[in-house]
C-alpha cells in the first residue's frame, strides 16, 4: 500500500498500513454479511485520516479492487443452473438474482457510508472517476448482468412471469418490479428487456386478436380489449418502466384494434346501433379514437348505416303510414348515440345530417307530403296525445326533419290544403299551436314561403268581424231567418283551389245566401263571390224514438238528410237528382251516414259499400250516448282525387317557376350556353329537378318565342326581347 509514498516517517507508514487492513476487514465483513469488529464512526475517521495523508488515489483503487473481486466471485452461483429449466427453476433463478442484487445494493450503501469522505473529496474533485455507488453499479453490470447467459436467463424468466400473469395466473409482482428496477438502474433495461418484451407482446396480441375476432361477438370483444388495456396500464404502474408505456399501449391497440377496424365494424356496428347498445357504442368510440384511422372509418360506417336504415324507412311504400313517426324515432335514437357515445363530435353530427338529407330525398315528394299530413294529425282537434309543451316539442322535431327535405313546395301544398280544412271545418286544436308552427316555417323558409298561409289566418279573422256586422244586419231586417248562417270569406290567391260544384240547396238556404250577398257586395262593391260548398258544415236537429239529438254534419250530408223530411225512402239516383252532388262525393256521403259508426240512415241491402241500386231510409231507432254527434269527420279525410290534384298542382307550379327562372336569367345574360344556363337554374331553383325536365321547359320557351337557338351553335341560346 505504501510503496509509492516517499519521505514518510516510519510511524506514518505503519499507521497507514494498519488502517487499510482494518478497513479491508470491515469491507469483507459487509460483503460476507458478518459482524464488523470496529465502530463505524471509527472507520469513517480512519478514511478521513488516510485521505489527509494524501493516499486517496491508492485507497480508491484498492477499494475498487476489493469490490470487483467480490462481484466476480458472485457469478459462479448463476452458472450452476442447467441450460434448460422448468418454470420453478426459472423462478428460483430470478429470486437468487434478486437476492444477489439486493445484497449488492445494501453492501454498496454501507461501504459508501464508511468511505463517504473519500467519495465527497477525492472522487468529487476528479470528474472522470465514478462515485462509489456508480462504481458498484458498473461492477455488477460488467461482471454479472452483462454475462450473456445470465442476462438471457434473467430476461427469459421475467418474460415468462409476465406471460403467466397475462394468462391469468398470480405472480410475484414485487420480484418482477425489483428485477426490472435493477435493469433500469444498470441502464440495460431498453436493449436487454424492452425490445424483447415488445416483440413478445406484439406476437401474443396479434395471435389473440386474430383468434378472438373470429370467436367472439363485437360487444364481448370490445370489453375484452378494454380489459387488456387496463391490465397493461396496471403493469406499467406496478413494475414496468414508464418509458415502456407508450410503445406497449400502442402495440396492444394496434394488434387488438388497428388490425381489425373494418372487420369489427362490418361484423357488429349495425347490431349495436339496431339494439341501441349505448355502453358498447361509447366504448367503441373511445377505443377507436386511440388508433390511427379508427374514427374516420367509424364515421364512414355510421354514415352508411344511417343512409341504409333511413332509406328502408323512406323507400318502403308499405311503411308510409308510420314513416314520419319512424323518422322522428330514428332521429332521436341517432341524436342520443351522437351525444352519449360519440361525445357530441362535430364530425359525427355533420355526417348524420348529411346522411339524413341524402336518404330522405331518395324518394322525391312523398316524405314532404307525409310530414305535412303528420303535422295535420298533431294540430287537429281531438289529438289528446300531447299537452301544449309536448306538442311544441313534437313540432320542433318535425322542423328538424323538414329541414332535410329538398322539395319544400310539396310540403307547402299539402300543409296549406290541410290547414284550410282545419280552419274551415273548425277542427284546429289550438290557434296558438297553428301560429307557432307558422312562425317556425317562416323562420326556416322566409316570409315568402308563409305569406299565403298567413293570409289564410287573416281571412278567418276578417270573416269573424264581417259575421258580427252581418248578424246586426239580419236583426234589422223585417223577417229574421230560423237558420243561423256563418260565412268565411276567402281570398282566392291564399287558399287551395277548389273545383266549383253546383248543388241544389233548400230554398231557405238560397234565400239566406242572397241576403248575405247583398250585404257583402253593398260594403265591397266590385268583388265577386263564388260559393264553395265542399267544406261547408251544419248542425241539424233530429228526432229519433230515443229523443232529440244534434248532428254535426257536412253540407252534403245535410242536403241528403233533409230529404228524409219529405219522404220515407229514396234510391241513390233519387238522392243524386235531388241534391246535385257529384257521384263519387255522394257515395262517400251516403257511406258515412249509412255504413259508419253513427248510422242515421239504413241501407238496403246492407253492406260496407254503396252500390247503384241501393235504397236508403231514415233510421228512427238510432241510439247514441251523446246529445251532439259528429258525423262530418269525412270532410277531414283526404280523397285520392285530392291527393293527385295537389301533387299535380305542385308540378304545375314548378313548371311556372322554371319558366320564370329561365326568362329571368336570359333577360339578364342575353346569350348563354346550355350548360351554363342549366347550372344557373340549379343555383336558383329551390326544389329538385331533372336535367330532362329543364330541357323540356327550355324547348317550350323557344317554341313560345321567349328565346332562340344560335343558328351556328345549337348549344347557345339568345334572349328574344
Amino acid at each position: 500500500l505504501l510503496k509509492n509514498v516517499k519521505h514518510r516517517p516510519k510511524l506514518a507508514e505503519n499507521y497507514t498500513e494498519d488502517t487499510w487492513l482494518k478497513l479491508r476487514d470491515a469491507v469483507s465483513a459487509i460483503q460476507n454479511s458478518t459482524s464488523i469488529k470496529y465502530n463505524l464512526e471509527e472507520l469513517y475517521q480512519a478514511v478521513e485520516n488516510l485521505c489527509s495523508y494524501k493516499v486517496s488515489p491508492t485507497l480508491y483503487k484498492q477499494l475498487r479492487q476489493v469490490c470487483e473481486d467480490h462481484v466476480q466471485a458472485q457469478i459462479k452461483q448463476f452458472r450452476e443452473y442447467p441450460l434448460f429449466c422448468n418454470s420453478l427453476d426459472n423462478l428460483s433463478f430470478l429470486k437468487r438474482m434478486n437476492r444477489c442484487w439486493q445484497d449488492h445494493c445494501r453492501q454498496t450503501i454501507m461501504i459508501r457510508s464508511i468511505f463517504l469522505f473519500l467519495d465527497r473529496t477525492y472522487v468529487l474533485q476528479n470528474s472522470l472517476l465514478p462515485s462509489i455507488w456508480d462504481t458498484g453499479l458498473e461492477l455488477f453490470r460488467t461482471h454479472i448482468v452483462s454475462d450473456t447467459a445470465v442476462q438471457k436467463r434473467t430476461v427469459d424468466g421475467i418474460l415468462e412471469q409476465i406471460e403467466l400473469e397475462r394468462n391469468g395466473e398470480t405472480v410475484d409482482r414485487s420480484l418482477i418490479r425489483s428485477l426490472l428496477g435493477m435493469l433500469s438502474d444498470l441502464q440495460v433495461y431498453k436493449e436487454s428487456f424492452e425490445e424483447r418484451f415488445l416483440i413478445e407482446t406484439n406476437r401474443l396480441y396479434a395471435a389473440e386478436g386474430q383468434r378472438l375476432t373470429q370467436e367472439r361477438d363485437v360487444p364481448e370483444y370490445l370489453h375484452h380489449v378494454a380489459h387488456r388495456l387496463e391490465e397493461e396500464n396496471d403493469r406499467i404502474m406496478s413494475y414496468l418502466d414508464q418509458s415502456t408505456q407508450k410503445p406497449l399501449i400502442n402495440c396492444v391497440e394496434k394488434q387488438l384494434l388497428g388490425e381489425h377496424i373494418t372487420a369489427m365494424l362490418q361484423k357488429g356496428l349495425r347490431t349495436l346501433l339496431d339494439e341501441n347498445r349505448v355502453t358498447e357504442l361509447g366504448l367503441l368510440y373511445q377505443l377507436f379514437s386511440k388508433v390511427k384511422g379508427g374514427l374516420p372509418t367509424l364515421l364512414q360506417f355510421w354514415r352508411d348505416y344511417i343512409k341504409s336504415f333511413g332509406g328502408e324507412i323512406v323507400c318502403t311504400p308499405e311503411k308510409d303510414k308510420d314513416m314520419v313517426q319512424d323518422l322522428l324515432d330514428f332521429k332521436d335514437k341517432m341524436d342520443n348515440v351522437a351525444q352519449m357515445c360519440f361525445t357530441r363530435s362535430e364530425g359525427f353530427i355533420n355526417a348524420m345530417k348529411e346522411a339524413f338529407e341524402t336518404f330522405i330525398n331518395k324518394r322525391p315528394n312523398k316524405p314532404a307530403e307525409l310530414i305535412a299530413k303528420y303535422v295535420d294529425s298533431k294540430l287537429r282537434a281531438g289529438n289528446k296525445e300531447a299537452t301544449e309543451e309536448e306538442l311544441e316539442r313534437i313540432l320542433d322535431k318535425i322542423m328538424i326533419i323538414f329541414r332535410f327535405i329538398h322539395g319544400k313546395d310539396v310540403f307547402e301544398a299539402f300543409y296549406k290544403k290541410d290547414l284550410a280544412k282545419r280552419l274551415l271545418v273548425g277542427k284546429s286544436a289550438s290557434v296558438d299551436a297553428e301560429k307557432s308552427m307558422l312562425s317556425k316555417l317562416k323562420h326556416e323558409c322566409g316570409a315568402a314561403f308563409t305569406s299565403k298561409l298567413e293570409g289564410m289566418f287573416k281571412d278567418m279573422e276578417l270573416s269573424k268581424d264581417i259575421m258580427i256586422q252581418f248578424k246586426q244586419y239580419i236583426q234589422n231586417q223585417s223577417g229574421p231567418s230560423n237558420i243561423e248562417l256563418t260565412v268565411n270569406i276567402l281570398t282566392m290567391g291564399y287558399w287551395p283551389s277548389y273545383i266549383p260544384m253546383e248543388v241544389h240547396l233548400p230554398p231557405e238556404m238560397v234565400k239566406l245566401q242572397e241576403v248575405f250577398k247583398l250585404f257583402y257586395l253593398g260594403k265591397h262593391s266590385g268583388r265577386k263571390l263564388q260559393w264553395q260548398p265542399t267544406l261547408g258544415h251544419a248542425v241539424l236537429k233530429a228526432e229519433f224514438k230515443e229523443g232529440k239529438k244534434e248532428l254535426q254534419v257536412s253540407l252534403f250530408q245535410t242536403l241528403v238528410l233533409l230529404m228524409f223530411n219529405e219522404g220515407e225512402e229514396f234510391s241513390m239516383d233519387d238522392i243524386r237528382a235531388a241534391t246535385g252532388i257529384e257521384e263519387e262525393e255522394l257515395r262517400r256521403t251516403l257511406q258515412s251516414l249509412a255504413c259508419g259508426k253513427a248510422r242515421v240512415l239504413n241501407k238496403n241491402p246492407r253492406g260496407k259499400d254503396v252500390e247503384d241500386g241501393d235504397r236508403f231510409n231514415f233510421n228512427n231507432d238510432f241510439k247514441h250516448k251523446l246529445f251532439r254527434i259528429k258525423i262530418n269527420q269525412i270532410q277531414m279525410k283526404e280523397t285520392v282525387e285530392e291527393q293527385v290534384s295537389t301533387t299535380e298542382r305542385v308540378f304545375q307550379d314548378r313548371q311556372y317557376q322554371i319558366d320564370a327562372a329561365v326568362v329571368r336569367i336570359m333577360k339578364m345574360r342575353k346569350t348563354l350556353s346550355h350548360n351554363l344556363l342549366v347550372s344557373e337554374l340549379y343555383n336558383q331553383l329551390k326544389f329538385p329537378v331533372k336535367p330532362g325536365d329543364l330541357k323540356k321547359r327550355i324547348e317550350s320557351l323557344i317554341d313560345r318565342d321567349y328565346m332562340e337557338r344560335d343558328k351556328e351553335t345549337p348549344n347557345q341560346y339568345h334572349y328574344v326581347a
